[in-house]
């Protein structure tokens, strides 16, 4: 009933409906006047009270229950926008004074029938809406900064074969590979890192590249695939 009567608002070309249009979209529209003292006080008191809040539970909930995952016990751990996503047989490593975005996902492929291992070192910034696929290792070594939206991809997830797709199985281990992150690397927002890669100490790989083959250290690279540009 409530769906017919926004097409007849929308759509019909009487006089009594375009008027009933505009008055509905008036009382969509409709906000009250800044009033200059009151509404700039309410702001800062609703943010002081959203940060008191938000503070508190990372550091009671999000921040306990996330390193009850990990086999080692960071200090100084900082979680924010909530915790990270967990997903299948892995486990995880980290050093401290490490920053993690909550809108981040890792995952870890069983390897021989054990988990895959992800290893953080020290000073590391994993930000938001970071992929990190563990097929065997991924290690983060100190000092390494990701940006938003960057994937490692240490496994594909499904099979080459397309029939073996179709019946649902699962990709194969020669699929999977290692991927290493050397100290003071930096992946700019939307890179991607294939399986069997290293990436050599303080290289900086470009924004959205796609990197492939192994880079070494002191470089700036970028690219589909990624290649190196200069040395820094």
């Amino acid at each position: 009933m409530l769906g017919t009567f926004k097409l007849w608002l929308k759509h019909d070309e009487s006089k009594l409906a375009k008027t009933c249009h505009r008055c509905a979209r008036g009382v969509m529209h409709f906000s009250i006047p800044v009033i200059p003292i009151l509404h700039p006080l309410i702001l800062r008191v609703h943010l002081f009270i959203s940060q008191v809040f938000t503070n508190t539970v990372r550091i009671f909930y999000w921040t306990p229950l996330f390193k009850s995952r990990l086999l080692t016990r960071p200090r100084n751990l900082y979680l924010y926008s909530g915790m990270p996503l967990v997903l299948g047989h892995l486990t995880i490593e980290m050093g401290d004074n490490c920053r993690i975005s909550g809108i981040s996902t890792l995952s870890g492929r069983s390897m021989n029938g054990k988990a895959s291992r992800l290893v953080i070192g020290n000073n590391v910034d994993i930000n938001w809406q970071n992929n990190i696929a563990v097929g065997g290792n991924i290690i983060i070594e100190d000092n390494v900064r990701l940006a938003g939206r960057v994937f490692l991809a240490g496994y594909p997830g499904h099979p080459i074969d397309a029939q073996a797709r179709a019946d649902g199985l699962p990709d194969l281990d020669s699929q999977a590979g290692d991927i290493i992150l050397k100290r003071d690397v930096w992946l700019a927002t939307g890179v991607s890192v294939m399986a069997g890669v290293t990436i050599g100490e303080g290289t900086i790989v470009a924004a959205g590249s796609i990197v492939t083959r192994d880079l070494p250290a002191g470089v700036l690279a970028g690219g589909t695939p990624a290649k190196v540009i200069k040395s820094l």
